[in-house]
């Protein structure tokens, strides 16, 4: 009875099972993978952004790429606001997901050198090639605290660096682009501006990453291994309704068989 399973039919839907169930223990252990990438990043931003503050020359250097472990690490800048060569990054959003961009002001250092200092997001203007109000940045020397964040490329956030753009407006915070820019040595990297707090409303700080939520990806991960132990219940299960039909309809047929075959001798009689 169950000859059925070397049909094309049967043969299909087997080779099918058997193609979906790698498939996906495969993409369970990539959502796996995935939640254990968001646990270690927020254990990462947790443990630096907990660690004492530092200067930020203390970790990175002009030219230098700064390392995933130092994502996010508290420093501290002391110098003068640059905002003459003050530029504003495109397309970028507030916590509550307005449009707008963020304003980008280089910081030369009491010490040497300059360090890009990215003070928070503020709209854009109504005309995208007029250069949006900004609220100026403090005047004199100032010493800023915020998050060493590593240099945008557009590798790593996917916003690609349109060229042609209005003056003082560019798509990425880059320290080697703006270096050329201003032609002097800057800080690989930037800092994001958690102190001194704006006088004003504007520009809103960029908002402290979230370290707490870990996502679905487990539960996505779970749910395809659950996906993988209902293939071969539903084959089972197939195949069993499978052979219970074709056995009835077998008993049906010798049924009505043998029912014809006690009418043939009545009617002969007759």
């Amino acid at each position: 009875m169950y000859r059925f399973l070397l049909t094309r039919q049967w043969v299909i839907l087997t080779l099918l099972g058997l193609v979906l169930i790698p498939t996906m223990i495969e993409l369970g252990f990539w959502q796996f993978h995935r939640h254990e990438h968001r646990v270690e990043q927020n254990e990462l931003i947790s443990r630096n952004l907990d660690a004492p503050p530092v200067p930020v020359t203390e970790l990175t250097s002009p030219g230098h790429t700064v390392p995933r472990s130092d994502y996010w690490r508290t420093v501290t800048a002391t110098g003068t606001f640059d905002t003459e060569h003050e530029v504003v990054v495109r397309r970028r959003t507030s916590d509550d997901d307005r449009i707008g961009v963020h304003v980008l002001t280089p910081l030369d250092l009491k010490d040497g050198g300059t360090v890009l200092v990215n003070r928070g997001w503020v709209p854009a203007a109504p005309n995208q090639t007029a250069y949006p109000d900004v609220p100026p940045a403090p005047r004199g020397e100032v010493t800023v605290t915020g998050r060493l964040k590593a240099d945008e490329t557009t590798g790593s956030s996917g916003i690609k660096d349109l060229a042609g753009l209005p003056d003082r407006q560019v798509m990425l915070i880059n320290s080697e682009q703006q270096s050329q820019l201003l032609s002097r040595t800057v800080l690989g990297g930037y800092v994001e501006q958690t102190e001194p707090a704006p006088s004003g409303d504007l520009p809103e700080q960029i908002a402290r990453p979230d370290d707490s939520s870990i996502g679905p990806h487990m539960a996505y991960a779970v749910q395809w291994w659950l996906f993988v132990a209902a293939v071969p219940a539903g084959w089972i299960i197939l195949v069993r309704r499978e052979k219970r039909d074709r056995e009835q309809a077998a008993a049906e047929a010798t049924a009505a068989g043998t029912a014809e075959t006690a009418e043939e001798p009545a009617s002969a009689s007759a």
